[in-house]
C-alpha cells in the first residue's frame, strides 16, 4: 500500500483534541476580503486589499494621532442624567448603565489633549459603540468643555465625528447641544483657533447639522456615509430613486461639502500638514 493511501477512513482527531481559531483573529471586509487583526492595526485599521476604511472608536483613534499614544484626557467622569425619566424597552439609566459596562466608555465621547507630530492638539472622538454615537448633553458638555480648553491654551481643536444623530431619550435636551456647541465654535473662530472636522462612518442627523460642518476644514474618511436624514426616508419622502453613491463623502465632497478626503493611513501627516499652514 502506497505511504499516503489512508488506511482509516474519516478524520480520527477527537473532539476535544481540535483546536479552534480564536475569535476576533481575523477581519472579513464587506468586499469578502480577509485580513489578520494585527496587519489590520498596523495598517491603520484600513484593508491593505480593497483600502476599506474598518469603523474604529476613540481608543484606535488616540493611537493613530497623538505620539506615542499619549495624552491627557478631559472631563473623563462625566455620565448622563435622566432629565426625562424616559423609558422604552428599559428605563434610560440602566441602558446607560449596560452600555457603559459592554462597551467600558462613560459616554459616546471622548476628549483629550496631547501632541501630534510635537504640535499641541485637542481631539474629541465619538464612539458609535455607545447607543450609536448619539449626541446627549454629555456629549455636547463634553464637546464644549474641549474647546473651551482649546480657547484657554490656543491649540487647535479636532472633531472627529461619527453619530447617528440626537439621543432620542433626551428629547429637547439632545437637541440644544447643537446650538450649545455651535457657539462654542463661534468663539473659536473669533479666537483665530484652528478647528478640523473629521467626518467618518457614519455622520448623520444633528451632529451633521452642527458642529461636524462647521470646521474650518471639513474632511472625510474615504466611503463614509454622511447625510442628515437616512437615504431610505429620504426616498420614500420624495419618491424618487437616489443617485449612485448617494451621501457617500465622494458625492459630498463632488456637490461642494467636504475640502477633501483623507486616507487614515495618512491621517496624521495630513492633519500636521493643514495645521501648519493655519499656523503661517
Amino acid at each position: 500500500m502506497a505511504w499516503f493511501n489512508r488506511k482509516d477512513k474519516g478524520i480520527q482527531t477527537p473532539t476535544t483534541a481540535k483546536k479552534e481559531a480564536p475569535d476576533g483573529l481575523w477581519y472579513k471586509t464587506p468586499s469578502g476580503k480577509i485580513v489578520h487583526m494585527r496587519e489590520l492595526k498596523n495598517n491603520s485599521y484600513v484593508s491593505p486589499e480593497d483600502d476599506y476604511h474598518v469603523r474604529i472608536g476613540s481608543k484606535e483613534y488616540f493611537e493613530i494621532l497623538f505620539d506615542n499614544n499619549e495624552f491627557k484626557e478631559l472631563d473623563a467622569e462625566i455620565t448622563s442624567a435622566d432629565p426625562l425619566k424616559f423609558v422604552d424597552s428599559k428605563p434610560y439609566p440602566a441602558r446607560i448603565a449596560a452600555t457603559q459596562k459592554k462597551s467600558g466608555l462613560t459616554d459616546a465621547v471622548r476628549s483629550a489633549v496631547g501632541k501630534m507630530h510635537n504640535k499641541d492638539i485637542v481631539i474629541a472622538c465619538m464612539d458609535f459603540g455607545f447607543i450609536g454615537g448619539s449626541m446627549g448633553s454629555v456629549v455636547g458638555e463634553k464637546i464644549a468643555r474641549a474647546i473651551d480648553y482649546s480657547l484657554k491654551h490656543k491649540i487647535p481643536f479636532l472633531m472627529i465625528s461619527k453619530s447617528g444623530g440626537a439621543r432620542m431619550m433626551e428629547a429637547g435636551f439632545s437637541l440644544m447641544q447643537m446650538a450649545k456647541t455651535s457657539a462654542k465654535l463661534a468663539l473659536l473662530s473669533e479666537a483665530k483657533i484652528p478647528y478640523i472636522s473629521l467626518l467618518t462612518d457614519p455622520t448623520t442627523g444633528g451632529v451633521t447639522a452642527s458642529y461636524a460642518m462647521l470646521g474650518d476644514f471639513n474632511i472625510a474618511e474615504p466611503g463614509a456615509l454622511i447625510g442628515f436624514a437616512g437615504p431610505r426616508i429620504i426616498r420614500e419622502t420624495i419618491g424618487k430613486d437616489l443617485p449612485k453613491g448617494f451621501q457617500s463623502a465622494e458625492f459630498v465632497l463632488d456637490h461642494g461639502f467636504l475640502d477633501f478626503i483623507v486616507d487614515r493611513r495618512s491621517l496624521k501627516k495630513k492633519l500636521t500638514t493643514l495645521l501648519e499652514l493655519l499656523e503661517n
